[in-house]
């Protein structure tokens, strides 16, 4: 089964289960959602069958025994692609190995690396694991799976647009003034982000399953923790640059009075600030405290303004007037200390965040000599920057 197909057949089965529960059919849609586990089941199972026949393309050779040498297979194969020997098993139990013995990887894995000039990468991680650790962080991530990635060359300049063409209306034979187009250009850099991961003496027996899953686990929650507080505060020095760096728009900052409290028309006022043009993909960003102090909140008829819905998945779907929230844990939360002026929420399309990695990423593994313990640094090369600040409204808490 093709991901294309995978997809549109779970999507028409997701909306035949909203539609059973909005109907109150609600044992129809049990089995719908069971139908659902049982695609995502066969999917993951193909998916696996046809990494492992992957890995076992390369026809192993008959070994004489009699000492006359190395006798070719019978169905000789096509030599593997420079590209695919990373992927094979023997090279992931070689890279497993490194990690946690240290034993050094084969000769045969360094000489045909193309992937880095670098000469104090230790070892490249296969591809098969580095579709996982994308996964995850996809999965694990909050803002990650909203910005706009690319893979753009370090140190290659794209343009962009501050403006937005109109059209006009004109009679037959008409025409209209030429808009000249506002462009900017943004400079990608390579900001290396590391990540050093510690895996104790006592582990270095296990499956090449359990390693990868342990790998995949520590490597993505750290990085996916380390590039989203980047996306919000980064400085745009060794590391890429966060929205909030940047300088809000004329008119698009809401204030909060250093011995007031948030009311509803503090949210009115933001999201009236957002331009229109913007509205479609803006979402809140804040933390979960700051959330819980707007959920309480009610408006003139006594509605609450805030608003936590409940997916078929049974997930949390959070909402500020109609708006969705999406929380994280790296700002200021409302009630905390403030001594200086903090922006404590803010409105932004995440589409206009351009993320920029190959996730190409490499390792070096070393021992603790206080520890004992095998420590690996995972590298990742990596920039990002707001592509168009017009939809940032920011609300700041002031310090006096």
């Amino acid at each position: 089964m093709r991901k294309d197909e995978y997809l549109a057949k779970r999507d028409a089965m997701y909306n035949d289960a909203q539609e059973l529960i909005n109907s109150g059919k609600i044992e129809d849609a049990n089995a719908k959602m069971e139908d659902i586990k049982n695609l995502d089941l066969q999917f993951e199972n193909e998916a696996k069958a046809e990494a492992n026949l992957k890995a076992l393309g390369s026809a192993p050779q008959i070994i004489n025994l009699s000492g006359a040498g190395t006798v070719p297979s019978v169905s000789p194969v096509a030599e593997t692609d420079p590209e695919d020997i990373y992927d094979s098993v023997e090279y992931r139990k070689a890279f497993m190995n490194y990690v946690v013995g240290g034993k050094a990887i084969p000769d045969k894995f360094r000489n045909a690396s193309t992937t880095t000039k670098t000469t104090d990468v230790g070892a490249v991680i296969s591809p098969t694991v580095i579709n996982r650790i994308v996964e995850k962080m996809e999965s694990i991530g909050m803002i990650l799976p909203l910005v706009t990635k690319t893979t753009f060359a370090a140190g290659a300049t794209v343009p962009t647009s501050a403006v937005k063409p109109v059209a006009t209306w004109v009679a037959e034979g008409g025409t209209s003034d030429k808009q000249k187009k506002v462009t900017g250009q943004i400079d990608i850099k390579g900001f290396k982000l590391r990540c050093a991961i510690s895996m104790t003496l006592e582990t270095s027996v296990m499956t090449l399953q359990v390693f990868e899953t342990t790998f995949v686990n520590n490597v993505a929650e750290a990085m996916v923790k380390a590039q989203e507080i980047a996306f919000i505060a980064g400085t745009g020095t060794g590391q890429p640059k966060g929205v909030l760096t940047e300088t809000v728009p004329d008119g698009q900052n809401v204030e909060i009075a250093a011995a007031a409290n948030p009311t509803y028309q503090t949210l009115v006022d933001a999201d009236a600030a957002l331009p229109l043009a913007y509205e479609n993909g803006a979402v809140w960003n804040m933390t979960k405290k700051t959330f819980m102090k707007f959920i309480g909140m009610v408006d003139d008829n006594k509605q609450p303004i805030a608003r936590t819905n409940y997916g078929i998945n049974g997930q949390p779907e959070r909402s500020l007037l109609g708006r969705r929230v999406v929380l994280n844990d790296y700002m200021t939360s409302l009630g905390a200390t403030i001594t200086s002026d903090t922006v404590v929420a803010f409105l932004f399309d995440w589409s206009d965040y351009m993320f920029n990695t190959n996730y190409n990423m490499t390792i070096k593994s070393y021992e603790d000599n206080d520890t004992e313990d095998q420590v690996t640094k995972a590298v990742m090369i990596c920039d990002g920057k707001t592509i168009d600040k017009n939809s940032l409204v920011t609300v700041t808490k002031k310090s006096a």
